[in-house]
């Protein structure tokens, strides 16, 4: 089978993982050039390298360039295979990312498969361990896919040293979701993550977030021994039947009280837009919605990722999207037969 050419320059790893992720479940090879190739370092890292080398593992596939910094892969998936299996990125790498990657293929296994991933978990730039469980798993619970998720320990950039373990359940085909009302509010909680600091850094967080978004719920929690030091802040809504989650994580030079507004903040927006959908969690369910085939959300204005997203999906699967306005910086998401 002749492989679908995927130009990366548009995008970042994104783009490369729905790739992989489509490819093992198609059974479609692709050519990608250009990979990152907008970034300030282009070509793969070793978070990117990661999710080829597992994609290779889990369907005994091959790829042609798979190496640090190249900037052009051809990757052919062979049968995915259910199994146990273990992936150690070695940086602060997102065990997040690489386990999104691998899920949907796992879900059309013809066993229950568990996996175990070290790297980072609570990362900058990628949605942390707790979003993973709290918010996407429920949401694509929705359309019949079945994973639980347990966190080992804690990874903070840039030490890494994280580990999440999972077992996901075949699933057969999805279901179509539509979410496009949000429910009743059911509660709300705020958790700040420390380690290797001093609590009062963490205190000074979370009465920060606490100014701008009241809170009953609302806690400081000390991770378990472990490599490096971080902190970060999570807030939460919950709705009739759909969660979202807003993040924030200490970086050196940013005060405690700054990372403890930008993750509240954050919440005020989403609730303020009257979505049932949060920015980030858009981008993350159009896979399990064109994999469906069909499928609708109103989602909180979708950053960049979402056109470059939906342009590789398209080249994989015979289905169209459309974007239209859902007024009060939302968008209606919705796709179908193409």
């Amino acid at each position: 089978m002749k492989p679908l050419q995927l130009d990366g320059s548009a995008g970042g790893g994104q783009m490369l993982r729905t790739a992989l992720s489509l490819a093992m479940v198609t059974g479609q090879p692709f050519r990608m050039t250009n990979i990152r190739g907008k970034r300030q370092k282009p070509g793969l890292m070793r978070q990117h390298l990661t999710c080829v080398k597992a994609a290779c593992e889990i369907s005994g596939g091959t790829a042609d360039g798979a190496e640090i910094r190249s900037t052009e892969l051809v990757f052919r998936a062979g049968k995915v295979r259910e199994g146990s299996y273990q992936f150690a990125i070695g940086t602060a790498g997102s065990t997040s990312l690489l386990f999104q990657t691998l899920l949907p293929a796992l879900l059309h296994a013809d066993g229950p498969s568990t996996l175990r991933l070290e790297g980072g978990t609570h990362n900058p730039m990628a949605p942390p361990f707790d979003f993973l469980d709290r918010v996407f798993l429920p949401a694509i619970a929705r359309a019949g896919a079945r994973a639980e998720l347990s966190l080992e320990s804690v990874g903070f950039a840039p030490a890494g040293g994280g580990a999440i373990t999972t077992t996901i359940h075949p699933c057969g085909k999805l279901a179509p979701m539509d979410l496009t009302a949000r429910g009743e509010p059911t509660g709300t909680r705020i958790r700040v993550i420390t380690r290797h600091l001093p609590l009062s850094i963490a205190g000074r967080m979370l009465d920060a977030a606490l100014e701008s978004f009241p809170c009953k719920d609302a806690a400081v929690e000390n991770c378990e021994p472990g490599p490096g030091a971080g902190v970060s802040c999570h807030v939460e809504s919950e709705f009739t039947g759909i969660r979202e989650m807003t993040s924030a994580i200490g970086e050196h030079g940013v005060s405690a009280e700054k990372v403890g507004h930008r993750a509240a903040k954050l919440m005020l927006d989403f609730i303020g837009c009257g979505a049932p959908v949060g920015r980030h969690l858009a981008d993350q369910l159009l896979l399990p919605m064109a994999l469906a085939g069909e499928g609708r959300i109103l989602a909180m204005s979708p950053d960049s990722h979402v056109p470059t997203n939906i342009a590789v999906i398209e080249k994989f699967l015979p289905v169209k999207f459309h974007v239209s306005d859902g007024g009060r910086g939302t968008k209606l998401i919705e796709v179908g037969a193409a």
